[in-house]
């Protein structure tokens, strides 16, 4: 029960939730740039909200399937085929062994999704199957690499399990920050600065961080401080007075001033953004953070609670082994 990668893109890798408990050894959290994305190709074929799946960024990859399985694309769209046809994206597909998945180049967005009913079956590393690059724990995904499925002995996802897909974000984009916390390090021009003006994304955006440019954030002496703690989503701004947003692979600590910190619910605006995408920052309160966030699970739960209805679940036994199985009436 596995997949052939036969071509791995451009940066394919696998990713879960993420890697908790472990930034104080230096190690980032890692996870899918685009949380929603990776979630509802996950809601789509049955999995948990958290299992793992591919993300690949600006060019997919092309996989032969030794063995039937049920998967769903989502994010950006990179024109996925199956055996030469469009398959579609933000629904359950089932596929079968000898079939082949390809995909292209993003024509909106950077990342896009692949989530496998039951997960890829990769070893868990710090109890987490998420591949950290610049924590060298894992690797990218490469042409001849064969992924197993975790077989959950589920007999199937009715065909109609489709979402509407959420709009991925064009032209200029609000980013929604909480200051600080070393708002006190600017001026209120440099404040005024960063909330008001564009900034653009440049070449070097990656898993790690965005470098912004755009007009001068001014600090009120320099932009060093005692290093401290990073969270994913921080906006450090060093000494030339350009943003950088801190993605899911960041360093744990940092020594330059963060004016800011973007909201969870806009994270996965940032995560499918690509060179030459521009970027604006408005201020909200924390309270209105929560809200975002609110909302955003009260999405996941009715689209889970909505692809639920008539699932059963059984416990049986065969020849002495006891299965959890999960039957769902398939689509006439």
């Amino acid at each position: 029960m596995s997949v052939i990668v036969e071509d791995a893109g451009i940066f394919t890798t696998i990713q879960d939730s993420g890697r908790t408990g472990y930034e104080k050894f230096g190690v980032s959290p890692s996870g899918p740039m685009d949380y929603v994305s990776f979630v509802l190709a996950n809601i789509l074929v049955g999995n948990s909200r958290g299992q793992c799946a591919l993300e690949m960024t600006l060019k997919g990859a092309r996989l032969r399937f030794e063995s039937d399985c049920v998967i769903a694309v989502t994010g950006a769209d990179m024109s996925p085929t199956l055996n030469g046809r469009e398959c579609g994206m933000y629904r359950a597909v089932q596929v079968k062994a000898g079939d082949v998945l390809s995909m292209g180049f993003a024509k909106d967005g950077c990342r896009t999704y692949i989530a496998f009913h039951g997960g890829l079956d990769v070893p868990a590393i710090m109890g987490s199957r998420s591949v950290s690059t610049y924590n060298h724990i894992g690797r990218k995904v490469a042409r001849g690499d064969v992924l197993g499925f975790i077989d959950t002995h589920r007999f199937g996802i009715n065909k109609a399990r489709s979402i509407t897909p959420p709009p991925l974000p064009k032209g200029e984009r609000t980013i929604r920050v909480i200051p600080g916390p070393q708002d006190y390090a600017f001026t209120d021009e440099g404040l005024s600065t960063f909330l008001t003006q564009p900034y653009r994304v440049t070449g070097s955006f990656d898993r790690m961080g965005y470098r912004l440019e755009g007009a001068k954030i001014a600090h009120k002496t320099d932009s060093n401080i005692i290093s401290d703690g990073m969270v994913t989503g921080a906006v450090q701004v060093p000494g030339s007075g350009q943003p950088i947003v801190m993605m899911s692979e960041r360093q744990t600590i940092g020594g330059y001033t963060k004016i800011a910190c973007v909201i969870s619910a806009d994270l996965p605006l940032i995560g499918q953004s690509k060179e030459g995408d521009v970027l604006r920052f408005k201020a909200v309160s924390i309270s209105e953070a929560h809200e975002a966030l609110r909302q955003r699970e009260e999405y996941f739960r009715g689209l889970e609670a909505m692809f639920l209805a008539g699932v059963h679940n059984y416990r049986i036994t065969v020849d002495g082994h006891a299965y959890n199985v999960s039957v769902e009436a398939l689509e006439e």
